[in-house]
């Protein structure tokens, strides 16, 4: 008898095809799916699930006893109980490498077109208001020769810094947990404490994971580390910023300007000033979406789900631990 898999997230129809081969698979659509009587009943008889986008409860979890692995379509796994899914002895399953360089594109527009001005320059001609030869009051700065200031430097960071120093000749500082000495030979870049780097940069992007020690990691103290000049990226998730602190930095000139790919809550509430600032640049959430990108993501999903249901070790584990006590 086959093995079964709940599929909860988007894949070709030739993804599916491959899966249907070993496994039966049960598709479903939708944003909330726990709540979906028909999902609830598939869960039962789930040996694997695969998608994105699921809030993972222990109801969840108890409802599906014969699950063995979970495969996310995304490299972050913030919103799911890693510890919880280990003690029960599930795997759970990511894709990093397949996105970083699409997500550090996203960063280096964001990065250029806050420091040019791009979305505000392009609605001020959009409304007819270019009427003559642009002055100072629509200057932006440069990016080139700069200083770029990584918060985090790992793959997608250091795709980041890439695009800097080796495309605009911009000096790399950056703040890690460990030394890079690879990437110091390669790039010229150089290790900081974080307050060193904050008051350095003139770009600073961060690209750290969401833990319970980078929560709110920048918040109002670090935005007053920062150059007035200085221009703040986010691509990595919301909640490592304090937002009220950013909005106020921005209203009160502490910083020149952010680009957010993402935001504290999601998506953005119509509430929030963010997206009506002319010194923001506000993305919604697209960091890997393109098309290449997200069927490459589902790609590395379906791999994984199906080794780990075959008895073999998946290409990118989360859990070790709940691999080596199967």
């Amino acid at each position: 008898m086959k093995k079964c898999i709940l599929v909860h997230g988007r894949l070709t129809d030739e993804q599916l095809a491959t899966l249907s081969r070993d496994f039966d698979i049960e598709v479903f659509t939708g944003t909330a799916l726990a709540e979906d009587p028909a999902f609830q009943a598939a869960l039962p008889r789930a040996h694997g699930l695969i998608g994105t986008g699921l809030t993972i409860t222990p109801a969840l979890l108890d409802a599906a006893p014969l699950l063995e692995v979970m495969a996310t379509i995304s490299v972050g796994y913030d919103h799911y109980p890693v510890d919880e899914l280990t003690r029960r002895g599930i795997l759970l399953c990511h894709t990093p490498d397949v996105l970083t360089e699409t997500t550090a594109d996203t960063a280096f527009a964001l990065i250029l077109a806050a420091a040019r001005r791009v979305v505000e320059l392009a609605d001020f001609v959009r409304r007819g208001d270019w009427q003559a030869s642009i002055g100072e009051a629509q200057f932006g700065t440069n990016v080139h020769g700069k200083t770029l200031g990584m918060i985090g430097f790992g793959r997608i960071g250091a795709a980041v810094a890439r695009r800097g120093a080796l495309g605009f000749g911009m000096r790399v500082r950056y703040a890690n947990a460990s030394p890079k000495p690879a990437l110091e030979r390669e790039l010229g870049a150089e290790r900081r404490d974080l307050d060193t780097l904050l008051a350095e940069s003139d770009f600073i992007c961060v690209t750290v994971p969401l833990t319970p020690e980078t929560e709110h990691l920048v918040g109002a103290r670090e935005f007053g580390l920062m150059k007035p000049s200085a221009i703040f990226v986010n691509i990595a998730r919301g909640r490592i910023v304090c937002e009220a602190a950013l909005i106020a930095a921005l209203e009160k000139g502490q910083i020149r300007a952010a680009g957010l790919d993402v935001f504290e809550q999601e998506p953005l509430s119509p509430e929030s000033p963010l997206p009506h600032m002319p010194n923001v640049v506000a993305l919604p959430h697209i960091g890997s979406a393109t098309r290449e990108t997200r069927d490459a993501m589902a790609q590395r999903a379906v791999e994984n789900i199906t080794r780990a249901l075959k008895g073999q070790q998946p290409l990118n584990l989360v859990n070790e631990s709940a691999w080596r006590s199967a």
